[in-house]
């Protein structure tokens, strides 16, 4: 089975969509493939589609959404299914206390992100720029979108997208990072400057953008970068920027930001918001 999760939620058995239209059998769904190979418990899954307030017959509805599912898999299996020792139930595995869902060697862009975001947070910490810029990259491309931006998404599934998407910030930083290395900061300022309007708390952003325009040779827009933060940190939450942006923002005003570790801790700026 192929899934992906990062945009909108798909999974497909032998080319086949099975994902389901119905809100609480793509619950069901999609946090087992979460969780792709793995037990996920009966707890579990009620908590996520029903709360903390189940029906009295959850046991049997659950048993019917999982029902829904193998119904699903057997169609897109076909032929194949005889293949399977037990149909659609190996696919879908009942297991003491909960079930796994058997991707069977299937592509699953999670699990492809994080390795390339292995691969390119290894890269920077080595200093190998271009090969973080290109890891980091090809990451970021997986990406067609918030995560699981069609599943409505009950606690379970909110905070393992919460969790995507704070990694896939953090890659953003990184791939920006090292274009910055790189010398790419002309090229970086449209996206940087985007990604500051829709991000306006975000220190690392800002910072990186300051960066950018600096080294571009737009000292008087990266100062203004730095009054729009400090703006918006004390209209919103009352704070002033982090020691390492104040840093930054002296060292453009001096005239010394002579490389970017500057006010960068561990070479990247803090993030706030």
């Amino acid at each position: 089975m192929d899934i992906c999760v990062l945009g909108p939620f798909k999974a497909t058995q032998s080319g086949v969509s099975v994902t389901p239209t119905a809100v609480k059998p793509r619950k069901v769904l999609a946090l087992l493939a979460l969780q792709a190979n793995q037990l996920v418990s009966v707890s579990s899954l009620v908590e996520e589609v029903w709360g903390e307030a189940p029906p009295r017959s959850v046991q049997t509805t659950l048993q019917t959404y999982i029902l829904q599912l193998r119904t699903l898999i057997a169609a897109a299996l076909g032929e194949e299914c005889a293949g399977l020792p037990n149909g659609a139930k190996s696919v879908l595995i009942t297991e003491p206390g909960g079930y796994l869902l058997d991707t069977q060697g299937g592509l699953f862009d999670m699990q492809e992100f994080e390795v390339l975001s292995s691969a390119g947070h290894r890269a920077l910490e080595q200093g190998d720029w271009s090969a973080a810029s290109a890891h980091l990259g090809r990451a970021l491309a997986l990406w067609k979108g918030r995560a699981l931006v069609d599943v409505q998404r009950g606690p379970l599934l909110d905070v393992e997208a919460t969790r995507l998407e704070e990694s896939r910030m953090s890659v953003l930083h990184g791939r920006i990072e090292a274009d910055l290395r790189l010398g790419r900061h002309h090229e970086l300022i449209g996206e940087l400057s985007g990604l500051a309007a829709r991000y306006p708390l975000n220190e690392g952003i800002h910072g990186q953008l300051m960066v950018a325009l600096y080294r571009a040779g737009r000292r008087g827009d990266a100062l203004t970068t730095y009054r729009q933060l400090r703006t918006a940190l004390g209209q919103n939450l009352g704070l002033d920027p982090s020691p390492g942006i104040e840093h930054l923002q002296r060292a453009v005003l001096g005239s010394s930001l002579l490389d970017l570790d500057v006010g960068m801790p561990s070479g990247r700026l803090a993030k706030v918001g």
